[in-house]
């Protein structure tokens, strides 16, 4: 089944949140000290405010039936007067989904590549992101597409 990618609109509201709930579920899974059950990172109002900032693009695979399969929200950072860093733009992932039961059908691979040619024509320097180390298969799936550990955190709970 073929899908296509881009930017997200208000009516996809409810495909969105139906993939937020997921990705809560398997972080609440690996993690249940930190991420709350049966919760959602935006409320409807911050997911609408976030479609309409262009400096926070959400991109939706989007199926032939007009069902989200998956998302990849991004956000623009640069490091504008740093003692330290160098003023780089940035697009970081703040989050990619595909949908649970469509998962091995390189929805994510294809989410990824957009935002790289999305990030290329937008004159980035890199695409950053952050994964949890207990969502091995996040993991795997990041380095199989040629990202590397930038930065590593670190914790002891006590």
């Amino acid at each position: 089944m073929e899908t296509v990618i881009r930017r997200a609109e208000p009516g996809d509201l409810d495909g969105i949140n139906r993939l937020l709930y997921q990705v809560l579920e398997v972080h609440h899974s690996g993690r249940p000290d930190l991420f709350r059950a049966n919760a959602k990172k935006y409320t409807d109002s911050q997911l609408l405010e976030i479609i309409h900032d262009d400096s926070k693009p959400i991109f939706v695979a989007e199926d032939q039936a007009g069902d989200i399969a998956g998302y990849a929200f991004c956000v623009f950072q640069t490091h504008e007067d740093s003692n330290v860093l160098t003023d780089i733009k940035t697009i970081y992932i703040d989050d990619l989904c595909v949908d649970e039961g469509r998962r091995g059908l390189h929805i994510g691979r294809s989410l990824y590549e957009f935002v790289l040619d999305f990030a290329r024509q937008n004159e980035c320097y890199n695409v950053t992101l952050n994964v949890w180390s207990c969502n091995e298969a996040a993991m795997r799936f990041y380095e199989k597409c040629g990202l590397r550990p930038q930065k590593v955190g670190m914790e002891i709970i006590l």
